[in-house]
């Protein structure tokens, strides 16, 4: 079995929801949501504040290494950049090309840069020449803006850029999330670099999991929103598991009181709820007890009001 990566998520998958979900186990590394880079050289704890991690060797409280990602178009900034995070010493950096923001986009971030394989090339050389041999620079990209026209050239050019490890999420920026997912695109990609290239895409269950390795010829996979729909995906597909059972509800129990705990040390009383209900609407799609649990607390808007709802329902909360 191939490696398994917990995928860069903004505005999801924090430091508290990366330490939730490695804590189960079966991921190998995991990619921080991004830093943007514009004309400034970023202070360090610009770096520390969206990764904590980097105070306890790069590594979820778990022990999973995590790298950091930049989002930029100035490739001497973002190499500047890079140079400075890596005296942080993180597990890697990852260079983003493939946020679908259009608020992003409009300022020639993230996908937007995918007509432009030239630059892309020196991004990822500038990143290369910046940072030590020992950290590994590594690239997410979509197959293009509206079309796969530039796909094969955006993934070569990372390569000659020097990028020893190419994400693709097999999805054009236009479409979205949506499905269809293209994942024979991932297959022409990995047919035509030598580099590592990990599949990432529409990932939702251990069946997906096989899927996704079949049609991409890939070893290694990354999960995105299937990982937060089934907080126990990643250990899923390595046991070969193929749905959820009503024990694992337990374990995800004591994994939403965990995670619940460290949202209330990160976020004040009156946004801390938000962010429980993202993770329990989505969690919905994997458990019904999860659907049950959002209804409970769907229309709290305090923290002391969630965790009581909470306790009602059984969970143990740490006050």
């Amino acid at each position: 079995m191939g490696r398994i990566i917990l995928a860069p998520m903004e505005g999801l998958a924090d430091d508290v929801l990366r330490a939730v979900l490695t804590s189960a186990g079966g991921y190998d590394w995991c990619v921080t949501e991004f830093v943007r880079v514009t004309t400034t050289l970023l202070p360090h704890s610009c770096f520390t504040r969206l990764s904590p991690e980097l105070k306890n060797g790069s590594r979820t409280a778990g022990g999973t290494p995590v790298r950091i990602q930049l989002l930029g178009s100035d490739p001497a900034m973002l190499a500047a950049n890079a140079a400075h995070l890596a005296l942080l010493k993180p597990a890697g950096i990852d260079l983003n090309f493939g946020c679908p923001t259009p608020l992003i986009n409009r300022n020639r971030g993230g996908a937007a840069l995918l007509d432009q394989p030239e630059l892309l090339q020196r991004i990822a050389a500038a990143v290369r020449t910046a940072v030590p041999a020992e950290i590994p620079v590594t690239a997410k990209m979509r197959l293009g803006i509206e079309d796969t026209d530039h796909a094969l050239d955006c993934a070569l050019a990372l390569e000659a850029g020097g990028v020893q490890e190419l994400v693709v999420h097999a999805r054009t920026r236009q479409d979205g999330y949506r499905p269809p997912v293209r994942w024979e695109w991932i297959a022409r990609i990995r047919e035509a670099v030598e580099l590592p290239v990990i599949a990432n895409g529409e990932v939702w269950n251990v069946a997906d999991y096989r899927r996704i390795c079949a049609a991409t010829g890939c070893n290694d996979v990354m999960l995105g929103r299937g990982a937060v729909a089934d907080p126990l995906l990643a250990r899923r597909i390595r046991s070969g598991g193929e749905h959820t059972a009503a024990a694992d509800w337990e374990e995800v129990r004591e994994m939403i009181a965990g995670f619940w705990a460290r949202v209330q040390c990160k976020l004040p009383p009156q946004q801390s709820p938000g962010r429980l209900k993202q993770w329990l609407g989505m969690m919905q799609r994997s458990y019904p007890q999860a659907a049950v649990l959002f209804g409970e607390i769907r229309e709290a808007r305090r923290a002391a009001e969630v965790s009581l709802k909470l306790e009602r329902c059984g969970l143990m909360i740490t006050r």
